[in-house]
């Protein structure tokens, strides 16, 4: 995948590259950007093709979410070592306007192979997959149908040729190998048609002869699509597949709460393994913190944990602080804890806490500048706030090092714009829970923003 990208944003540099050269990139409209001035030589004969497309009155329609957005993109769809080229493009005056052009290299020439058609305001996302094993690069294409609607699109390209293997509306999508077979089935998430403000799973897995994918088998969700945060694909304690999908949901008390739902294909259907049959929703309700908290493998050993915050011991009633309960399941929906950490996300970083500490200990914010973020970390005295233990610093100006430098401080990260340290008070070296520097050090952990791909 990472050698796909490589080619698809080489080929969009090589056509904006004129635009900033030239100094007009500043007033350049989306469709100057688009318009692919001057590729190079080597895409001579496919830039003929496509302003041959062009003069037709199409305009391109580039993917508007996902990892693969330029309008032009440079793919090995059947596994010869050649990439065939796919453009997106809008013919308005079609009844089916969006159209995704296949073209061939052919020597020196490019040929069209095939066109996908699709009705609706825009191509969504576009992604590339080889679902059934067989060298062969599958197309997943989200169509934009209306603001609310959605629908996806599966062809299967043997030859070229596209062959529509699947289609439904939906609102997250995801491919997975479920069943272990070592083929991808769908997984997709969508409204209740039937009953208002439910949503379900549906699995389509292939059929005999993988000439399509059927519908398999459906599991119900706890909350409506409106709610969904994310999906993720993960693994339970036992190393069994699954899928973690996160909604948001508004609580009686207005206050709002993360729900899990977690899907495992058990022969022949999909489950829920945490939704209760007394009430239908998700066992697994606990705080709504930020959505950057999401299931993870939060401690390396391969199995996905969700977290579920827990409020702190606090002196003031106007700020809050959470620690999260990392929790693992088993098939059977039960699970274990397997972590607990402290999230400081406005200064994108987290400690995992010792179960030792569990209910001994609390934190404070004390942001003393704009550029000296400090975290104090203290002990509990049943239910009082104790001695302060140690403070974690977040350092990004100009003078970081000097501060990291400073007497008592010693730096536990060191990045190109950050530094964070840590001191400790006299009271930590007698404190009963006490852990060695060099623990804390390995318990620090900098979370890593990622740039959002997701076609769904």
């Amino acid at each position: 995948m990472g050698h796909l990208k490589k080619k698809i944003l080489l080929l969009l540099a090589a056509a904006v590259l004129p635009l900033v050269l030239g100094g007009c990139m500043m007033s350049a409209s989306v469709e100057d950007l688009y318009a692919l001035p001057q590729l190079p030589e080597e895409y001579k004969a496919l830039s003929a093709r496509l302003s041959e497309i062009l003069a037709l009155g199409a305009e391109y329609a580039a993917p508007q979410a996902g990892g693969n957005l330029p309008p032009v993109q440079m793919v090995d769809l059947d596994g010869d070592g050649t990439d065939e080229a796919l453009a997106f493009f809008r013919i308005s005056s079609e009844e089916r306007p969006l159209k995704i052009y296949i073209f061939r290299a052919v020597g020196e020439d490019y040929q069209q192979a095939a066109v996908i058609d699709g009705s609706g305001t825009s191509i969504h996302s576009v992604r590339y997959e080889d679902m059934d094993g067989d060298g062969v690069r599958e197309i997943l294409v989200s169509w934009q149908v209306s603001a609310e609607v959605q629908a996806i699109g599966v062809y299967a390209v043997q030859d070229l040729e596209p062959v529509r293997l699947m289609s439904a509306p939906y609102a997250r999508y995801d491919v997975v190998d479920m069943d272990g077979d070592d083929d991808l089935e769908l997984v997709l998430l969508r409204s209740d048609a039937t009953e208002a403000g439910l949503s379900l799973a549906d699995y389509y897995d292939w059929d005999g002869e993988k000439s399509g994918l059927l519908l398999q088998s459906t599991a119900r969700l706890s909350a409506p699509v409106a709610s969904l945060q994310g999906i993720h694909v993960g693994r339970l304690l036992g190393g069994e597949t699954a899928i973690f999908v996160t909604s948001r949901i508004t609580g009686a008390d207005d206050t709002s709460n993360a729900i899990t739902d977690i899907l495992l294909y058990r022969q022949p259907e999909l489950v829920n393994i945490v939704l209760s049959e007394d009430t239908g929703k998700s066992t697994q309700i606990s705080r709504y913190l930020h959505n950057q908290i999401q299931p993870a493998d939060i401690t390396g050993n391969g199995a996905t944990a969700a977290p579920k915050p827990a409020k702190l011991l606090s002196e003031s009633k106007e700020v809050e602080y959470w620690k999260i309960y990392w929790h693992s399941y088993r098939a059977d929906g039960s699970y274990e804890q397997e972590a607990i950490t402290y999230h400081n996300l406005t200064d994108g970083w987290y400690m995992l806490i010792p179960k030792e500490w569990d209910s001994h200990f609390t934190v404070r914010q004390v942001n003393t500048s704009a550029t000296v973020h400090a975290t104090e970390f203290y002990g509990v005295r049943g239910s009082a706030v104790g001695e302060k233990l140690f403070t974690v610093y977040t350092l990004t100006g100009t003078d970081r090092e000097n501060q990291a430098a400073k007497a008592g401080r010693s730096i536990l990260r060191l990045q190109s714009e950050t530094i964070f340290a840590v001191s400790y008070t006299d009271y930590y070296k007698d404190w009963l829970y006490r852990v060695d520097e060099s623990d804390i050090s390995e318990m620090f952990r900098v979370i890593i923003k990622q740039l959002s791909t997701a076609e769904n």
